[in-house]
């Protein structure tokens, strides 16, 4: 229901779109005012006032600013205002009852913190009721501290100590902040308390400060992870999770300690943390690169260098039993819920699809499409074996290795002894057994890279005993206990969408038939290869016990497409049906080289189409002209053929005119004029004119 403004605690919190304030603006507007407290351990150090009057029902209203300005409002977060402009943003956090300002994520948050508790201080003697300002700052403010003891360099700093803490040389901006905010809130704690919270290394939901590592430790392209120097740098850590809390509970419990640590009980150092991604993630290996050389990662910023580089010994002890602890025990001991969250909150799950079908359907055409589109592994029969045998081979010769790892001996002999069974069963049987190839697919389909990013199997399982023996539940995921006995099986290693591709024997024939000669060479892709396994396909596919049944009693059901109603170029047709089936990719999109080639192919393609259009504007103008000029010249000639017409026929009537004109008037006009000329009268014309009228002869 919702509340009246009456009933709620407002509470600003600056970039409610960033890592923590995402986290912590979410938990604060679903939170109830003084919830935090019902489990709380309340002792000296609280505050003798009482915690807010919840009466079970006020609640936080979250007031914001956004890190994008041109993000969107997240739905928890009621009202948003620009941090830009000071004129705006101070009314509002003059109706807010708490403050909260994180200071490390964005540059200049330092100082917009320390302006916004400075105009709040400037304002005390109008507050009706008492406000809280709580300052997220960072464990770097304490990084060059010294030890409190030198006989003991390995004691842990409590909040005790915060006066002799020792500040980061690129932090003095944020220890200069925190002084300024603990000073002001003493001026008058009745109506304005200020808090400093110093957090360990962020890690969980979609990750921050840890990504780089996740993110590489996910793709599985670097052979192994990277670690700064030794390693053996101690890097206090807290679940983002459970900084919001401590935050939330500070907020409701007002404590009298002023300075608060928040960290988790881990003491890891940056190898463990490191370790414990790549084992989690990743291959498990590391690799020790220098602190130089950690700068030129690209994905790295100064800041999260100068953390990942921190070396120090905490203990939070004003919260230690304060909060209900979601990793208190720290990242390495939780990685596998870290991990999940981390899938989950970036939506990074794997796909997970299956292509059925007979031999020269277009299997591997259709899955090799499918993987290039959505990054999957492309799961082929051939490369399984290919890549377990290599495996096994490489384990084997470490037996002729001379060292003393007798863990690596033992792994070689058993490795050893596994190709010499597989190589007797095959020369027995003339090809892999179900058991080792059933063993070599659960192997790869449990990998980490198939595990984190998904796959595609191409034309196996073939039979219902192999599906069973493939995806059972034994050593998975299985399903809840109440389930039925036949849907139990490995949600790790269980296609989500299985496609079954179908088309008559004629069709299939004919298609290898067409094939050219260079694609049959060498592949058992040629007329006696194709009936031969057609005949396999179809007695495995006859009675009720085949792959397909398998998956219809689970009910994943198989989407059955006939590939002979599709006369796409390389099937696409059928590719963007099934894409619709398996949805949007789950990954991270395409790489910086990737958007790369995809901006380059993109200009290629309007330069080219800009070029055609070009092209074909001048040759439509040219055929435009050579048109105009072709029409021109045949109305020329039409309009000369008509003047001649019209020359002709004038000429032809004038003949009859012409005959008078020379017979009856000309030789009297002639003899006129040379009259004129002999008299040369005064008025030529007149003279004329009479002469003409006496000499008119008269025809009859």
């Amino acid at each position: 229901q919702t509340k009246s403004s009456a009933e709620m605690v407002r509470v600003f919190v600056n970039h409610v779109d960033s890592y923590v304030g995402k986290v912590l603006s979410k938990l604060l507007a679903h939170s109830v005012v003084g919830a935090s407290l019902e489990d709380a351990q309340f002792d000296e150090e609280v505050d003798s006032q009482p915690p807010p009057d919840v009466g079970g029902a006020s609640r936080y209203e979250v007031v914001g600013t956004l890190r994008d300005p041109r993000g969107e409002k997240p739905d928890w977060v009621s009202e948003v205002r620009e941090s830009s402009a000071p004129d705006s943003l101070l009314p509002a956090l003059l109706t807010c009852d708490v403050v909260i300002y994180h200071i490390t994520e964005a540059p200049g948050q330092e100082e917009e913190a320390s302006w916004a508790v400075q105009a709040l201080h400037d304002q005390l003697s109008t507050f009706a009721s008492q406000k809280v300002f709580i300052c997220i700052s960072t464990i770097l403010t304490w990084a060059r501290s010294k030890p409190l003891d030198p006989e003991e360099p390995d004691a842990a700093f409590t909040e005790e100590d915060y006066r002799r803490r020792r500040t980061h040389p690129n932090y003095k901006a944020h220890i200069t902040a925190e002084k300024l905010i603990i000073k002001l809130g003493k001026t008058d704690k009745s109506k304005f308390v200020t808090y400093v919270v110093a957090p360990g290394l962020t890690y969980g939901a979609g990750e921050n400060l840890f990504h780089f590592l996740f993110k590489a430790a996910w793709h599985g392209e670097a052979p192994a992870l990277q670690v700064f120097g030794d390693g053996k740098n101690i890097v206090p850590t807290i679940h983002v999770h459970d900084l919001a809390s401590i935050v939330v509970h500070v907020a409701d419990s007002k404590p009298k300690t002023r300075y608060i640590l928040a960290v988790d009980d881990s003491g890891s150092t940056l190898e463990e943390v490191v370790t414990a991604i790549s084992s989690s993630l990743g291959s498990g290996r590391i690799q020790h690169i220098s602190k130089e050389d950690a700068l030129l990662n690209k994905d790295l910023t100064q800041c999260d260098y100068d953390q990942l580089l921190v070396n120090l010994q905490m203990e939070a002890t004003a919260v230690k039993d304060t909060i209900k602890w979601k990793a208190e025990t720290g990242l390495v001991e939780n990685i596998d819920e870290v991990v999940k969250e981390y899938k989950e909150t970036r939506r990074l799950l794997p796909i997970r699809a299956c292509v059925l079908g007979p031999p020269a359907v277009g299997k591997t055409l259709v899955v090799s499409q499918l993987c290039k589109h959505y990054k999957l592994h492309h799961i082929h029969i051939a490369d399984v074996i290919k890549r377990a045998i290599e495996k096994l081979e490489r384990t084997a010769a470490r037996a002729d290795v001379d060292d003393d790892d007798e863990e690596d001996d033992s792994a070689a002999q058993e490795a050893q002894e596994m190709l010499d069974l597989i190589q007797e069963d095959k020369e027995a049987n003339g090809r892999y057994s179900d058991q080792f190839i059933v063993d070599f697919y659960s192997k790869e389909l449990n990998s980490k890279p198939c595990q984190n990013q998904g796959f595609i199997l191409d034309g196996f399982p073939k039979t219902y005993e192999q599906a069973k023996q493939l995806f059972d539940a034994a050593g998975g995921e299985e399903e809840e206990e109440d389930s039925e006995p036949s849907a139990s099986y490995n949600k790790l290693l269980m296609p989500e969408v299985v496609i079954s591709l179908d088309a008559s024997d004629s069709f299939l024939k004919q298609r290898v038939m067409n094939l050219p000669e260079i694609a049959v060479a060498g592949t058992h892709n040629n007329e006696e290869g194709l009936l031969r396994r057609l005949g396999i396909f179809r007695s495995q596919n006859e009675d009720d016990t085949t792959v397909l049944n398998y998956f219809d009693e689970l009910e994943i059901h198989p989407e059955h497409i006939d590939v002979e109603k599709d006369h796409s170029p390389n099937m696409e047709d059928t590719i963007e049906h099934i894409k619709k089936l398996i949805g949007e990719p789950r990954n991270y999109g395409p790489t910086p080289e990737e958007k790369a080639e995809m901006e380059r192919k993109a200009r290629e393609e309007r330069l080219r189409r800009e070029a055609q259009e070009r092209e074909d504007r001048e040759r439509h103008e040219m055929e435009e002209r050579d048109t105009r000029a072709r029409r021109e010249a045949e109305w020329n000639a039409q309009l000369a053929k008509v003047k001649q017409e019209e020359q002709e026929m004038l000429e032809t009537q004038s003949i009859p005119l012409r005959n008078y004109l020379m017979r009856h008037v000309m030789p009297t006009l002639t003899q006129g004029l040379v009259e004129v000329c002999k008299v040369k009268p005064e008025d030529p014309l007149d003279y004329l004119a009479e002469y003409l009228f006496k000499n008119n002869p008269q025809i009859d």
